[in-house]
């Protein structure tokens, strides 16, 4: 086997101490400009590679952060981990990436492997079911900071990057009532989200500001299963008055309850119109789409959500003061009208 070449190595060759070698390879100017050309002469010669883990160690970081989304499949989280990956490059850091998919137990092994391999820090997204909050509480134990990003628990003290559904949602109501649309349905996300509880409050919010009575009986969830989505639409369908408009948690709820429509041989945004959430790409792919869609930024959220976290971990470096001042960052969403192969 090949002997890797060590620092000690380079200053046998030229008879110099190993301390001035490792001066000279990183350019520190008590070396004189000789001394360093003939130290990186012999370290290419030998193909000499720094120790990474001695560099990681004496500069008190691993140049590696943890991102961990419910599902890389889902455009608005490949989106976003593609924001956190443009800022990390930038930084010279690696992303360790890990998938929750929408498993709590997962979700805290992924957390509890990131810790132990000392990363700098964590974004997260947390899944639909996670209700338990400690793990993230044990991060602070061990200095990492931990920013939440679009899926935000129900916690205090937190560093985040998040949208404001509510400015949407008002938006399509608007939208919607203008177009005469007064029975209006709302299929919501899972009840223990934080985001679902926003949609409905925007949602009741918007009607009662037209003064339009809200009916429980069109207010529907589901666990975002297409399953579930179709049972959602399903239930909409057979009321004895359904809505003629249906708001969806997101885009690919809205692609379920579009689908069951049509087996009813109904057309879309004819006998029952659509609005969603997220403004996903998918949409260009598809023979309908619904009238509009509520854009929620998810590479912003994702590049601010890596801004709070690179300033954490700069602090913690320079062993800084506890931060006192938690950074929270809120985008208004905003409603994106379709104009291809819509009918109203």
């Amino acid at each position: 086997m090949e002997k890797i070449p060590t620092i000690k190595e380079i200053a046998k060759r030229l008879k110099v101490s190993a301390s001035t070698v490792s001066r000279a390879l990183h350019g520190h100017p008590s070396i004189g400009l000789v001394t360093t050309m003939r130290v990186n002469k012999i370290a290419n010669e030998l193909n000499y590679e720094r120790n990474q883990t001695a560099v990681f160690f004496k500069q008190r970081k691993s140049f590696t952060i943890g991102v961990i989304f419910p599902d890389f499949s889902d455009a608005f989280f490949s989106l976003a981990l593609s924001g956190i990956e443009d800022y990390a490059s930038k930084r010279n850091y690696n992303v360790f990436i890990g998938q929750s998919s929408e498993n709590p137990d997962k979700e805290k092994r992924i957390l509890q492997t990131m810790r132990n391999h000392r990363l700098d820090g964590i974004i997260i997204s947390i899944s639909k079911n996670t209700t338990d909050y400690e793990v993230f509480d044990q991060l602070k134990k061990y200095n990492i900071p931990i920013v939440f990003v679009d899926r935000i628990p129900d916690m205090e003290n937190i560093h985040y990057a998040a949208c404001n559904l509510q400015s949407g949602m008002l938006q399509a109501i608007d939208c919607l009532i203008e177009k005469e649309h007064r029975d209006i349905g709302l299929i919501n996300g899972p009840g223990q989200l934080a985001a679902s509880k926003e949609r409905l409050d925007a949602y009741k919010k918007g009607l009662s500001g037209h003064h339009i009575k809200i009916k429980r009986e069109l207010i529907v969830s589901s666990d975002l299963s297409r399953e579930q989505n179709q049972l959602a639409m399903e239930e909409l369908l057979s009321l004895k008055q359904r809505p003629t408009a249906v708001i969806t948690f997101n885009d690919y709820v809205a692609r379920d309850a579009m689908a069951l429509i049509k087996k009813h041989n109904l057309v879309v945004n004819r006998d029952i119109s659509f609005i969603s959430f997220a403004n996903s790409p998918i949409w260009s792919f598809l023979d309908n789409s619904p009238l509009a869609s509520i854009e929620q930024f998810p590479k912003e959220q994702g590049i601010k959500a890596a801004e709070i976290l690179f300033k954490l971990i700069d602090e913690r470096v320079k062993e800084a003061p506890p931060v006192l001042v938690f950074q929270q960052v809120v985008f208004d969403s905003s409603m994106i009208i379709h104009t291809v192969n819509n009918i109203a």
